[in-house]
């Protein structure tokens, strides 16, 4: 009787010890429960920064910023628990943005040479830029493991979409007295104004003839993936864990045929004219491995998970 005593009170304090390990020492879970709620960082600038004050490195050590999970899709990672094993995994992004630049240009129908103290008499060149970016994902996560390292595995999809406009109005009119382009068409609304680079310089229309562009609509961009995945995460603290996954799965975009509205002077006898070009269009099928979350190749190597 004895014996057996001694062998359950053993078997308690294994039972006892086992259950401690899942919980802190404030009595907190350290594994996510049901009706959990989940957010995922990069983890690389926090391991960083605890390296560094392990390394006895004299320069300074910046506190870690958060970033994408993964950078190129620029999507909010989430997950929802059901229960202790099972997840559902969700991904968003839903960019919406549209900004105007003004810039001044000399009034080219004023040919004196202006007298001090006056200024030149000036005209607004306008650039109004807008564009969209959304994407949508969902899955389903599946977990196992009875101590703080866990595996899990599952599957998800995701779409997205793309695209942006840029219109040009310029001050000036472009003038038949001359072969050029007026004044105001030397203003280039930065390196990317538009998806040439720039909307008047090096612009010309199909004649050759110097141009300036007034309108640029890039095709649009449409996406599709599917892709299973498989990994595991250990929880340094209660409710947080460091973590990777793989993933293989397949994917398709698309890209449509764009625009570009523009004028010129050309013709005989010569005169001002505009028209309307169409851009090329593209697609892409890819069948491929990659890390952490995302349809394409991540660049993260270790993921942050907060549960809450």
């Amino acid at each position: 009787m004895k014996k057996i005593t001694m062998l359950t009170a053993l078997a308690f304090f294994a039972m006892n010890a086992f259950a401690q390990d899942l919980t802190s020492k404030k009595g907190e879970p350290y594994l996510p429960e049901a009706d959990d709620w989940a957010i995922s960082f990069d983890a690389v600038p926090f391991m960083n920064y605890a390296g560094n004050l392990f390394s006895g490195s004299t320069s300074s050590n910046p506190s870690p910023g958060a970033n994408w999970v993964n950078p190129g899709y620029m999507t909010i990672t989430g997950k929802m628990f059901m229960d202790e094993t099972t997840a559902y995994r969700g991904t968003v992004r839903l960019g919406f943005n549209s900004g105007k630049v003004t810039e001044k240009i000399n009034d080219a129908s004023v040919t004196t040479p202006p007298t001090f103290p006056n200024a030149s008499p000036q005209k607004d060149d306008v650039w109004k830029h807008s564009e969209r970016a959304i994407g949508i994902g969902g899955g389903i996560e599946m977990r196992r493991g009875k101590t703080r390292l866990q595996g899990f595995y599952g599957g998800e999809v995701m779409i997205w979409m793309s695209g942006e406009k840029n219109t040009f109005t310029y001050g000036n009119a472009i003038s038949t007295a001359t072969p050029i382009i007026t004044p105001a068409a030397s203003t280039d609304f930065g390196a990317t104004a538009t998806s040439t680079g720039s909307n008047v310089t090096g612009v010309t229309d199909p004649f050759g003839n110097a141009a300036r562009i007034t309108e640029d609509k890039p095709g649009s961009t449409f996406g599709f993936g599917v892709r299973g995945f498989i990994g595991a995460e250990y929880f340094i603290f209660s409710k947080i864990a460091i973590g990777a996954e793989y993933g293989w799965g397949i994917g398709f975009s698309s890209t449509g045929a764009g625009s570009q509205s523009m004028e010129s002077i050309g013709g005989s006898p010569i005169s001002v004219g505009s028209m309307t070009v169409e851009t090329g269009k593209s697609s892409g099928f890819g069948l491929d491995t990659d890390i952490n979350e995302g349809t394409g190749s991540g660049t993260i190597s270790l993921k942050a998970t907060f549960h809450f």
